[in-house]
């Protein structure tokens, strides 16, 4: 499992031009699957996104997490992370998972994140064409892999 974390001052997800999800202060996880991702990769992911302290304290450095600051989260689904682009000029989404898996398990975080102690949880819809409006803040962006690779 993968997740592209942004730090926003507020964002939102729409399809067919009508807002489904928004969020103020927080920041927005890029979320992409794989067939053989388990709860163990969610929890991981889950638990380091909401952890990671990539907010500033008020001397200026990183050092709060979503949930010191109380800040929200926006989740979108975003297969392309899997995308390999080593070999040739087209990307290859051999290691997304299928579409009826990846949903089940985009639907599992779903809830498994929305338990957490988070001030407010907002989604994108699985496999639509969504249009995502970021006001980054800073910007910084952060990778995190369930598997560590990077």
């Amino acid at each position: 499992m993968r997740a592209v974390i942004q730090r926003v001052k507020k964002s939102s997800v729409a399809v067919d031009g009508k807002i489904i999800g928004e969020i103020g202060q927080g920041f927005n996880l890029l979320l992409g699957i794989k067939e053989d991702d388990t709860e163990a990769d969610m929890d991981y992911i889950i638990n380091k996104a909401i952890h990671l302290r990539i907010f500033e304290d008020e001397n200026g450095k990183m050092n709060q997490s979503l949930l010191d600051i109380d800040g929200e989260l926006l989740v979108i689904s975003q297969f392309t992370l899997y995308g390999d682009c080593r070999k040739g000029r087209r990307p290859s989404f051999i290691r997304s998972g299928p579409v009826d898996i990846a949903e089940k398990k985009y639907h599992l975080f779903t809830k498994k994140i929305s338990e957490q102690s988070v001030k407010k949880v907002a989604f994108g819809q699985f496999q639509a064409d969504m249009e995502v409006e970021i006001i980054n803040d800073g910007p910084v962006t952060i990778l995190l892999d369930s598997e560590k690779e990077f």
